[in-house]
């Protein structure tokens, strides 16, 4: 192979790389939670920070007493709990579907 060949063999790789890295970002860009997006949401007793966590595979974005979460497979009463054992006391908690009954509220924040 000559010089010029093997040039344009490294540039060739070096842009499908940093093409592939920029349709990686931007997918997990446009991925981001938003409150209209989010599967589970939580409101807290105290406000917190503007922050991103990830707990148990579930990405939270919390800014005052809101947080946001992604869905993944923990159930709702698992995640409330881990929400709360990271972030405090949680006054209350949703899926997308549903609101989480008292007794459950309860034991997220006891388990905590």
């Amino acid at each position: 192979m000559t010089r010029f060949a093997n040039t344009l063999t490294q540039i060739a790789f070096v842009a499908a790389a940093s093409l592939s890295s920029m349709v990686m970002l931007q997918a997990s860009t446009a991925s981001a939670q938003t409150p209209q997006t989010s599967y589970f949401n939580a409101e807290l007793a105290s406000p917190v920070e503007k922050t991103t966590k990830i707990i148990q595979g579930v990405v939270w974005q919390c800014e005052g007493t809101v947080c946001t979460g992604s869905k993944a497979t923990s159930r709702p009463i698992n995640a409330c709990t881990r929400l709360s054992r990271k972030m405090g006391e949680v006054t209350s908690f949703a899926t997308r579907s549903e609101p989480m009954a008292g007794d459950d509220l309860a034991a997220c924040n006891a388990k905590g």
